[in-house]
């Protein structure tokens, strides 16, 4: 439920043939539905509903074509910026399961209207997920902060890779911590390309996951 596998429209699957090895290479792994998240951001990655269902689409066919049997669904990863209320007040967010919306920050600093802005999400039926809290750095310092957004009623999803230490050191440690704690809701691999699908291959050979710690919840 977070990846970037439709070509062309974001800073994942560059073409159609990386997207299909990509999906090919999650499929090895054990996955047997793919909701993709394309990113959202207003000067970056101007992407829309129709754009994002369209680029599903063509995915769709071309795996039919090639034989590929995997559930390919899409969503999007909307970034809380300065655009994202005009496109909650528009009621034209691409959700998945139950009306859920995956939202991310940016890595410089959380917005200052974020609260409301989560809030405003949840007003309009909306379920919020925060794609990879453990990322932002600038929270590593004041943890509570992940307790807060769960206090809120926000879904905590976590990179698989930032386990792995591939994020970094510090990162890793903040991840396990909201392990330890709870905190976490969803694991998502955040799949862009090749590199991530070979860190990902590696995951089962490492010992980072003890099972009373990851609670898996159905959409």
């Amino acid at each position: 439920m977070h990846s970037h596998l439709i070509p062309g429209i974001d800073d994942g699957a560059p073409d159609m043939d990386t997207a299909i090895m990509l999906i090919e290479g999650l499929k090895e792994l054990g996955i047997e539905r793919i909701i993709t998240t394309p990113h959202v951001m207003s000067d970056l990655y101007p992407n829309t509903s129709a754009t994002i269902l369209s680029g599903r689409d063509e995915v769709r066919r071309e795996l039919q074509q090639r034989g590929i049997h995997i559930g390919f669904d899409a969503a999007a990863e909307y970034l809380l910026d300065e655009g994202f209320e005009a496109k909650l007040q528009a009621d034209n967010l691409l959700t998945f399961g139950n009306q859920h919306v995956l939202v991310e920050m940016s890595f410089v600093a959380p917005p200052p209207n974020l609260e409301n802005l989560l809030f405003q999400l949840q007003v309009k039926g909306y379920r919020p997920i925060m794609a990879h809290p453990e990322r932002y750095l600038y929270w590593h310092a004041t943890k509570e902060k992940y307790t807060a957004l769960k206090e809120k009623g926000v879904q905590l999803q976590l990179n698989m890779l930032s386990l792995t230490g591939y994020y970094g050191e510090s990162v890793k440690a903040v991840a396990n911590y909201m392990l330890k704690k709870g905190l976490v809701d969803y694991l998502g691999t955040d799949l862009h390309h090749e590199q991530h699908l070979a860190q990902l291959k590696q995951i089962e050979k490492v010992a980072i996951f003890e099972s009373d710690l990851v609670a898996q919840h159905q959409l």
